[in-house]
């Protein structure tokens, strides 16, 4: 890494979360370091000149492939002590010319379907994986704060904004599938009758002419989300909070 073209005191780092149609998961890379399993999230320094936002982009993209995403800045860590483990030091000494530079960092998140988005690991990253948020997992660095409180923000900014969980369900759906996203996104189990009443009070859930065909149990109705009502509605201050 170049000190020509790197800025050694900021970095980015991006918290992306995907639903596997069952669950909610964590975008996580594995860190080349000898003798050590260290997951973290994938995140670079920033290069001098760059702008925050494509440095996200560019460093998600370098370490994982993936690109094409909505990426929403929402809080700096600059904690004095976030680089202070000794195994992260150990491999801040092997991939930096000035380890010992106090670093920002910047974080970015995302919401996405896992199945639309390709991945490979590249750069310092020795793997990319999908990682449930209902299992902890250690992470270097301060990203356990950065992922939990990125996870935290984008849950309350579901309760106002539900166009955010709706884009994760196809174009048609059942109020099942529907509940089984929430209930992953609020990590309990949701009363059935009571979270269909809920929901059912907003005119942007749609009822089609149309069932599941092919199940073996009773069939059940599709819905459709409708961004013009949504947004209709979004513009009187209505918030479809759950």
């Amino acid at each position: 890494m170049s000190e020509f073209h790197y800025n050694p005191h900021i970095s980015v780092d991006c918290v992306i979360f995907g639903f596997d149609d069952e669950k909610i998961n964590i975008l996580l890379i594995k860190r080349k370091q000898e003798g050590e399993n260290v997951y973290a999230l994938p995140g670079d320094l920033v290069q001098k000149g760059e702008d925050l936002d494509v440095a996200a982009t560019r460093v998600l993209y370098e370490l994982t492939g993936m690109e094409n995403l909505y990426l929403e800045q929402f809080k700096t860590f600059g904690s004095p002590d976030r680089t202070s483990d000794p195994v992260d030091v150990e491999w801040i000494k092997s991939v930096r010319e000035h380890p010992e530079a106090r670093v920002i960092t910047v974080a970015y998140n995302s919401l996405v379907k896992t199945e639309d988005f390709d991945y490979r690991p590249s750069s310092f990253a020795e793997e990319v994986l999908w990682h449930p948020i209902e299992k902890p997992q250690k992470l270097g660095f301060d990203h356990n704060e950065i992922a939990n409180t990125g996870w935290a923000m984008l849950r309350e900014k579901i309760k106002r904004e539900p166009i955010i969980a709706f884009s994760l369900l196809p174009e048609k759906f059942t109020l099942r599938q529907l509940q089984t996203l929430y209930e992953a996104i609020v990590g309990q189990e949701l009363d059935k009758r009571n979270f269909r009443k809920r929901m059912l009070r907003n005119r942007f859930l749609v009822p089609m002419n149309e069932k599941e065909t092919g199940v073996s149990h009773k069939p059940a109705q599709f819905y459709r989300f409708d961004d013009a009502i949504y947004k209709e509605e979004f513009a009187k201050d209505q918030w479809f909070l759950f």
